[in-house]
């Protein structure tokens, strides 16, 4: 069975997790900065603060 190479990870600017290199990040994996779309959007920020809850990188 072969496993994954070790991946390049980042943390997320908007909610703090760990995420890996994705291939369709490779021409600008050095430009990315979010976990996905809502974190780009601001939604897990808007989310957190509705419920009361910290919100990380803020």
């Amino acid at each position: 069975m072969a496993h994954k190479p070790a991946l390049p990870e980042k943390t997320c600017a908007a909610c703090g997790r760990a995420f890996a290199w994705r291939r369709k990040w490779a021409r600008d994996w050095d430009s990315v900065r979010y976990c996905s779309d809502a974190c780009r959007d601001g939604r897990y920020a808007a989310a957190r603060k509705a419920l009361g809850k910290p919100v990380k990188g803020a």
